[in-house]
């Protein structure tokens, strides 16, 4: 079974690449993988197996 995890992330004006490649790090520890990421939308849609 999966489960899944929606953020928006805030990341202001400075260091903006730096701080969304930290989250995504992050939430890659936790054993999230990105499914997707919206264009016209700053969503990021996460999964992962919950049974991990």
């Amino acid at each position: 079974m999966k489960e899944y995890k929606v953020i928006q992330p805030k990341l202001g004006f400075k260091n903006r690449i730096q701080k969304y490649e930290d989250l995504l790090n992050q939430y890659a520890r936790e054993g999230w993988e990105v499914k997707h990421i919206g264009q016209n939308s700053p969503l990021i849609i996460f999964e992962r197996d919950k049974n991990r």
